[in-house]
């Protein structure tokens, strides 16, 4: 009778010992940890009116990442046209825009925020220059991470992943490139290509 009752006991203290995590101080490399956040959006939940529209490509925030998203814009003419600032302005009201909720639920943001306007050259600005109502310096560093990939990736874009930005001010536009190191780290400040010149 003693024996029986000996086998469950040393069963349950068996069990007991194997549920905790035994620390160690040798560090255990077990690979990154999963993410929650899937990064990817479904066609349902792309845009407001996915049916209507042109496809363009903006950048959202993910974790801590830049990842293009496609939507569809609600001026077929900004594309049709040829108008890289009006591409601009089509691209930037996307970015001041809140995510969709399928955009939400991926676990996209956007830092990107009003008020904020873009327009074209001034004299004396290289061609294809892009100038915000704001100093891009001024702006939080994944907002204008976003604004610069979203641009350079577009036809609003100078060529070779870049783009011709500038503030409202009289400082000369930079022409700032969107890189894999900045769609990774958008916390840092956008590399600039050497300076332009208006010859």
């Amino acid at each position: 009778m003693r024996r029986r009752a000996l086998v469950p006991a040393v069963a349950l203290t068996a069990l007991l010992a194997g549920c905790g995590i035994r620390t160690t101080s040798v560090p255990v490399d077990a690979g990154a940890a999963p993410s929650r956040v899937p990064c990817s959006v479904t066609d349902d939940g792309t845009t407001q009116t996915a049916a209507q529209g042109v496809p363009v490509r903006v950048f959202l925030v993910c974790g801590s990442q830049l990842e293009a998203v496609d939507r569809r814009s609600p001026l077929p003419e900004e594309k049709a046209g040829g108008d890289p600032v009006r591409t601009a302005g089509g691209l930037l009201a996307q970015l001041l825009a809140e995510p969709s909720e399928g955009e939400r639920q991926a676990g996209f943001t956007t830092e990107v925020r009003g008020p904020l306007t873009v327009g074209g050259a001034r004299p004396g600005d290289p061609a294809g220059t892009l100038r915000l109502s704001r100093q891009p310096e001024d702006l939080a560093p994944k907002a204008l991470s976003q604004l610069v990939c979203t641009f350079a990736e577009s036809s609003a874009g100078a060529g070779g992943h870049t783009v011709l930005l500038g503030g409202p001010g009289t400082y000369p536009p930079k022409r700032y490139r969107c890189t894999p190191d900045l769609r990774e780290r958008p916390d840092s400040a956008p590399p600039t290509a050497p300076p332009v010149t208006t010859g």
